[in-house]
């Protein structure tokens, strides 16, 4: 069985995009929204469909907490602002399946139409799909593990305030199997129309360097959960 987890704050204008996406999608699995505390109508929009809702935090312990009471033997994290394509589920599932995978994650096509977002992304889908065997990361829009490997790492590292979701997929490729999949999933593109496109993809980039220089990020950094 698969078990969906979804880390939320205030995400009443997207969540149900994402949930009606996973109906669509004829597979069955299992659903938990991990909120951190919303404050608008993200419980009670979320109670109209069969989801488990428990109390999360930030997006490592909202994933954490959701695997806590994870009835599936393979986890999909997703991020509350995606849009599973028709079949999605069915064709990742087959090929985790196929490729005897641990471990995976897709690349992204962003909800746009702006040429730069689309350059953009593929640049980031290009980077996964090429370092896959010598540097397993993945953001936390898509992250499939089997349960047994995320108790074994013993969950996300919280302490971390960026990156937490390609730390986690490294550190889980140490005991199994990572591969990128073939199927992709859209994601929004609120962040850069929020911070901008040039000032986020520089703040990346600036970020993974330090994490590359210094080790893991644990200091406050400017990013806001609710916002995003």
């Amino acid at each position: 069985m698969l078990t969906i987890i979804i880390p939320t704050l205030n995400e009443e204008k997207y969540l149900p995009r994402a949930i009606e996406s996973i109906k669509k999608q004829n597979y069955e699995c299992e659903i938990v929204i991990a909120d951190a505390g919303s404050t608008d109508q993200t419980i009670p929009i979320t109670k109209r469909y069969p989801c488990k809702i428990i109390r999360g935090g930030r997006q490592g312990r909202g994933r954490d907490k959701g695997a806590e009471i994870a009835s599936g033997d393979l986890l999909l994290f997703i991020d509350a602002d995606v849009i599973l394509p028709e079949g999605f589920l069915e064709n990742c599932t087959c090929e985790i399946l196929k490729r005897d995978l641990d471990i995976a994650t897709c690349s992204a096509i962003p909800l746009s139409n702006r040429f730069s977002d689309r350059i953009l992304y593929f640049i980031a889908n290009t980077a996964i799909i090429l370092f896959q065997k010598r540097m397993p990361f993945a953001q936390g829009f898509c992250i499939f593990i089997k349960k047994a490997i995320h108790d074994k790492i013993g969950g996300f590292d919280e302490t971390i305030t960026f990156g937490e979701d390609s730390e986690y997929v490294g550190r889980a490729a140490k005991y199994g199997k990572f591969g990128v999949l073939k199927p992709n999933i859209f994601v929004s593109v609120r962040r850069f129309e929020k911070e901008g496109r040039f000032r986020l993809t520089l703040k990346y980039i600036y970020l993974n360097l330090l994490r590359m220089i210094k080790g893991e990020i644990r200091t406050p950094v400017n990013y806001d959960y609710g916002d995003f």
